[in-house]
């Protein structure tokens, strides 16, 4: 929920800046028309319409200043702009005929934008007020006179054109414009919240999604506990009894590290989530870091040739990680490995803002329907053998850090597994200026 209210402040904001807009856009209008009709010898009291213009220039002035100076924009001040707006028009239309004015339809402009931006009894004041003082209008008023305006259409035939008539013309065409250009923007406006508010409850459902699978987490480690504690006890015993078999310690030796990785994995998962290596006041250049991570793989996977390729730049910036990132690699390395048991390919290169890796396998590909769903948790290709989250987490744990994950089909066949991942987030002296 603290998310949308940030939102619904730029929303507002936003349509505060349409409201400057629009009204500079009604303010020309007014001018030119003022000018235009003295230029036609029409009677005005120039000095009051002015004045009224300069009103709404003073609110656009403030408006403006406001904006300016801070990014939190309420809908009470935007309120205020509109009764500004109100009070403004009623003066010119005060001064301009009342309610024969050929301009008394933007009235119409508050209304609008008080019913599309504002809550339901902020636009019930502004429509209420705008009608009483469009009433007002028609007993409290200064007439203009009923001059005509003549235009000649041919040597023998002529047509008076009323000045209402004309005015009312120009209204319409002022009155589309408008609507298309101002109204348009406030509904995009509108739709935008509405796709941060389905961003958020997105993100508050993976989060939720996220909850789930770490409490089953914490649950399995702690009923693993036992089981993993025995089978090392007995691997230990094995090789005391066989110590004589080279074959065998050979095997129970792969055994002990297995058992001896699963018991850090647990470990991990109990400690507090999200602790880094730098909180610990470790910093790993990232060269080190991939080694690392490559030859924890290797100890698991030993029947697996893995063909290691990486950038000899120098540039090797000291990063900090948790280990849910190194889980990520290792995950993306276990599925191509299942793949392509033989051999599979790792290729790393980075310079100073990006690292990329890329992982290929030589299987038989994704197919459409394995590629559409990939990332879907508990979704897996692996029949009954997977569990379906090692591209959920990698995904999600990518994306902590602004990095992106793909899987391809190779021209050559397999897949290719590329891993874009920006550094700005992943140095240690960002982490320490963050501190």
């Amino acid at each position: 929920m603290q998310s949308t209210t940030p939102s619904l402040s730029n929303a507002t904001r936003h349509n505060m800046q349409r409201l400057v807009m629009l009204r500079s856009v009604v303010m020309i209008c007014l001018i030119s028309v003022i000018i235009g009709l003295r230029l036609a010898s029409i009677p005005l009291p120039v000095l009051p319409l002015l004045l009224a213009i300069a009103g709404l220039g003073l609110l656009n002035g403030i408006a403006w200043w406001h904006l300016r100076r801070t990014q939190q924009t309420t809908q009470r001040e935007l309120f205020a702009q509109l009764l500004g707006d109100i009070v403004a028009l009623s003066v010119l239309f005060y001064f301009s005929g009342g309610y024969s004015n050929p301009f008394i339809w933007m009235y119409l402009l508050p209304i609008t934008v008080a019913a599309v931006a504002l809550r339901a009894l902020y636009s019930w004041v502004i429509a209420g007020l705008s009608i009483a003082c469009y009433t007002l209008l028609m007993f409290y008023h200064i007439p203009l006179s009923h001059l005509h305006m003549h235009a000649q259409l041919d040597a023998k035939n002529s047509i008076h054109l009323d000045i209402h008539l004309v005015g009312m013309w120009l209204g319409f065409v002022v009155s589309s414009i408008i609507v298309a250009i101002f109204i348009a923007r406030i509904g995009q406006n509108l739709r935008d919240y509405d796709k941060t508010i389905a961003a958020v409850r997105e993100k508050a459902l993976e989060s939720e999604r996220m909850l789930a699978l770490g409490t089953l987490a914490t649950s399995a480690a702690h009923e693993l506990g036992t089981p993993l504690a025995t089978m090392a006890v007995i691997s230990k015993e094995l090789t005391q009894d066989y110590a004589n078999q080279p074959a065998l310690l050979q095997q129970l030796e792969i055994l002990q590290k297995q058992v001896s990785r699963c018991k850090e994995i647990l470990s991990s998962i109990t400690r507090n989530a999200g602790k880094t290596r730098a909180d610990a006041g470790q910093g790993f250049t990232l060269r080190e870091f991939l080694e690392e991570a490559i030859q924890r793989w290797r100890d698991t996977r030993p029947a697996t040739e893995l063909i290691v390729s990486m950038t000899t730049t120098m540039h090797n910036p000291v990063i900090f990680m948790d280990r849910t990132f190194t889980q990520a690699i290792l995950n993306l390395l276990d599925n191509a490995a299942d793949e392509s048991p033989e051999r599979i390919l790792f290729d790393a290169h980075w310079d100073e803002t990006m690292l990329k890796i890329q992982i290929r396998d030589f299987g038989v590909g994704l197919s459409a329907e394995t590629k559409s769903q990939l990332g879907t948790p508990f979704f897996t290709s692996k029949n009954e053998e997977g569990m379906g989250l090692g591209v959920y987490l990698t995904q999600v744990t990518l994306a902590r850090y602004e990095g992106e994950l793909s899987l391809n089909n190779h021209p050559d066949g397999g897949v290719l597994t590329l891993v874009s991942l920006p550094l700005k987030n992943l140095r240690i002296d960002k982490l320490k200026a963050s501190k």
